[in-house]
């Protein structure tokens, strides 16, 4: 038999757009989630009307809390996990020099590898993030730590070696020839790429093609990379990078990007265009398993490309107020129809919990300038943390909200262990309006929100174990 899990239940119901989330979310204060025994949803809806068929399951009593989809981080840092508010004396650029390429060639140690990993995998639980794609670390060992520390917990990764073929100095234990790059990352592809079932479709351990930004590679690995992609894309193999993070005036990342290789945009390098005057080189790497990072700075074109090709965008708030990176123009991006979805950045973020980093979100478009300012609604909050997260990943079937038939990823949150959070939802001002209560009651519980509040981290049903 199953289990029933009590609660107040969020979600965003169905296949929306995200102007759409507010007419498909989902609240249902006295609600029951139906688990199976193989781990998918059953049934969810209003206790009172639970089916019979139901009534001998077992029951997890959670009706003071909530019931929420499990969070889908969009861009997270495996060897930055203990890179957090490190001190760089500067933007993008300063940070990666002094921070964060030495803390990353400490993984050349084994041991050091798998605490990592372990430290890594043990945030991941504590902050109910279910699903990530994961920016990985140049060294094969910390990469198989992180993916055997993954397994064994039952969470969901995409997760690929940070490719680096030129650098600084301080990269340099980052860095390997052009022939070997190919080769680390078609070994990675064979050892780890759905190696739990066999099938994108359905894997929880899947890889991603993940060159560190268009300067940490050059021309020959973008065209390497590029035929390596043509391979395996059908596969299931996911590409992710960086794009338009920052934009000092003058030697910011974007202007050196153009220096180098002389395109006209940012993106034209990884889609193919990345000789002089954007002339066509190689393959494209974008696509529906393709996830860029921040794209702050995008030109009206590549948002235009990035939605003709079905590619997503990994939002990073709190990331880019940290390093000064500017603010992703909610408006402008997700109005052209690309999938836009969370992502921590840990550790140019400093937060674990998606749901921190909404709070960051919503702080940063309320206060754009002019017209760009809005008021982002709560369900398109949650929609963005959770159901744009999975779509980004192209496993919107299998996960990111509670529709029967899809697997249980999905937190269990009592708001008592966590006394503000639990003063502000009991105590609140609340309209008279259903409706309206209703998203500020969701608002109040996605702003509020702290780990210890998450009592219970499930994938396909099954409690996520931290390691010891």
């Amino acid at each position: 038999m199953g289990t029933i899990y009590r609660g107040h239940v969020f979600h965003i119901a169905g296949s929306p757009e995200l102007q759409d989330a507010r007419a498909s979310l989902v609240s249902v204060p006295d609600g029951a989630l139906v688990v199976s025994d193989a781990g998918t949803i059953e049934w969810v809806g209003e206790a009172t009307l639970l089916p019979r068929p139901y009534a001998a399951y077992a029951v997890v009593d959670n009706r003071s809390g909530y019931i929420l989809p499990g969070f889908v981080d969009a861009h997270v840092h495996f060897p930055q996990t203990y890179s957090t508010d490190s001190y760089g004396g500067g933007q993008l650029l300063e940070w990666l020099d002094n921070c964060i390429f030495p803390a990353e060639s400490r993984l050349a140690d084994p041991a050091f590898a798998e605490r990592i990993a372990r430290d890594f995998t043990r945030r991941r639980v504590a902050a109910g993030t279910t699903a990530a794609m994961v920016f990985g670390s140049a060294f094969p060992h910390a990469q198989d730590a992180l993916f055997e520390s993954t397994r064994d917990a039952g969470l969901r990764v995409v997760s690929g070696r940070g490719i680096q073929t030129v650098g600084p100095e301080s990269a340099s234990a980052l860095l390997t020839g052009e022939a070997e790059a190919i080769e680390l990352v078609r070994d990675e592809i064979d050892r780890w790429h759905a190696v739990d079932t066999g099938d994108a479709t359905t894997a929880k351990l899947q890889v991603a093609i993940v060159p560190r930004f268009s300067l940490s590679v050059t021309r020959d690995t973008l065209r390497s990379l590029g035929e390596l992609y043509d391979e395996v894309r059908g596969d299931g193999v996911y590409f992710h990078s960086h794009l338009n993070e920052n934009d000092r005036p003058g030697d910011g990342e974007i202007a050196a990007v153009q220096a180098v290789y002389e395109t006209r945009t940012y993106l034209d390098t990884y889609d193919g265009r990345f000789l002089p005057d954007s002339k066509v080189g190689g393959s494209s790497l974008l696509g529906r398993r393709s996830i860029l990072a921040h794209a702050v700075h995008c030109q009206p074109s590549e948002l235009g490309r990035l939605a003709e090709t079905g590619s997503s965008i990994a939002h990073c708030p709190t990331s880019q107020q940290f390093l000064g990176s500017g603010t992703m123009p909610w408006k402008r991006t997700t109005d052209v129809g690309v999938t836009v979805a969370i992502g921590t950045d840990v550790g140019a973020g400093d937060e674990w919990l998606v749901s921190r980093v909404l709070n960051d979100c919503f702080k940063v478009h309320l206060s754009e300038h002019g017209d760009a300012s809005l008021s982002i609604d709560p369900a398109e909050l949650l929609f963005t943390g959770t159901l744009a997260g999975a779509r980004a990943l192209d496993m919107e079937e299998r996960f990111g909200n509670l529709d029967v038939g899809k697997d249980a990823d999905f937190l269990l949150i009592d708001p008592d262990r966590h006394e503000p959070l639990a003063s502000v939802l009991e105590h609140g001002i609340r309209a008279d309006d259903a409706e309206t209560a209703m998203g500020q009651e969701l608002f109040a519980l996605l702003m509020g929100l702290r780990e210890e509040a998450i009592v219970g981290t499930f994938v396909q049903g099954r409690r996520v174990i931290a390691p010891e």
